[in-house]
């Protein structure tokens, strides 16, 4: 039997989901040992151990303001070790860069990276008639972390998408407007059964079907 908490290192669609969450949602402890994962969407913590095929529970997590938040922590020094070498790294928001995955399962990455924390949203553009407009879009506080993404999805799509900064410069977006989302989407959803925030999946999908197109 498998020991309790241990993830098999084995690439597989749903171990690059997983990776692309702790990318986004993940943490890992000074302590050389424990992984962390936080989300307010418990569906997302769920799909978290299933992918990694651990036995952890969802708990909870308060922040410094006293808002509560769940989380799934579990501790494990080879996978640790192995999150140190692919680029994962303690107090990563600002200084993660690139990511080693490979290259067959770089969307199953990224569909987790999108879960984390990417968006998409959907409007009426008024300024012309019957114009339906959606962007995609990836969120990271690493520059180089932003870049690095662009480069790789231009790299296997040719889109180039644009870079944003927040108001505050805390917070860099890259962004995919229409046409270019139209390419990346049906990458990123390949197959009906692919694990997934279903929440997600399923406003992109209103807004596709609006425009008469599948995934």
């Amino acid at each position: 039997m498998k020991p309790l908490g241990k993830v098999k290192i084995e690439w597989s669609p749903n171990f690059a989901y997983a990776i692309g969450l702790l990318t986004t949602d993940g943490s890992l402890s000074i302590d050389g040992r424990h992984i962390e994962i936080t989300s307010k969407d418990e569906e997302q913590l769920r799909n978290f151990i299933k992918c990694l095929n651990i036995k952890s529970k969802i708990g909870l997590k308060y922040s410094s303001f006293g808002k509560p938040c769940k989380r799934v922590q579990f501790g494990d020094v080879n996978f640790y070790k192995f999150l140190i070498n692919i680029g994962l790294m303690p107090r990563k928001t600002k200084i993660i860069r690139a990511v080693k995955i490979p290259k067959n399962y770089f969307f199953d990455f990224l569909r987790g990276h999108f879960d984390g924390d990417g968006s998409f949203y959907s409007y009426w553009d008024p300024r012309w008639r019957s114009s339906y407009m959606f962007y995609s879009s990836f969120v990271s506080a690493s520059k180089y972390h932003i870049d690095w993404l662009q480069e790789l999805i231009h790299g296997f799509l040719k889109i180039k998408g644009h870079i944003t900064k927040s108001v505050n410069n805390s917070v860099y977006q890259l962004k995919y407007a229409k046409a270019e989302s139209l390419k990346l989407l049906p990458k990123i959803y390949y197959d009906k059964d692919v694990i997934c925030l279903s929440r997600k999946r399923q406003k992109i999908e209103k807004a596709l079907r609006i425009i008469n197109k599948k995934i």
